[in-house]
């Protein structure tokens, strides 16, 4: 039987309405819980992560610095002091020299070849730097946060 186009469908306002597709808010509560759950250990890996790389950014740093004042130290001509020198290689970070400490010694060998010599506090003798003086210069450099510091020894001498 052929329907007409004029006749209303009855059956099609007999179907209840569907409900909406939608969440309820207790699924979107849970699924934000969830969410919140998960990203925690993520936070925390990334907060580490920054954490590890600002510090060993200063650690190279201080380690280019004391490289740099070790190498400075070593080409300088001898004498009794190389504050200028090391001083040079922490300013030349941008830090204070207030960040570099050092500590000279200079050698007093034995009485004999088979007795051992001893190390003298200061850089030069009472009477100065003289030809056959070893010196050893300990440079530490710190970081401007004070979490890092390093040391190198230097020995000098022109034998």
């Amino acid at each position: 039987m052929k329907r007409r186009v004029d006749q209303v469908d009855e059956t099609a306002d007999a179907v209840p309405a569907r409900r909406d597709g939608g969440f309820s808010l207790v699924e979107m509560v849970v699924t934000v819980t969830l969410m919140g759950l998960a990203m925690i250990p993520l936070m925390v890996a990334a907060l580490s992560l920054v954490k590890n790389s600002s510090f060993n950014r200063n650690a190279t740093r201080v380690e280019t610095v004391l490289s740099n004042a070790a190498d400075r130290v070593n080409r300088a001509t001898e004498g009794c002091d190389y504050t200028i020198y090391y001083e040079a290689a922490v300013q030349a970070e941008g830090w204070s020299e207030s960040q570099v400490s050092v500590n000279y010694a200079w050698y007093t060998p034995g009485a004999t070849a088979t007795t051992a010599g001893t190390w003298q506090t200061g850089a030069c003798p009472a009477g100065g730097y003289s030809d056959g003086l070893v010196q050893r210069v300990n440079i530490t450099v710190t970081s401007p946060d004070g979490r890092i510091s390093r040391s190198v020894q230097v020995v000098k001498s022109n034998i």
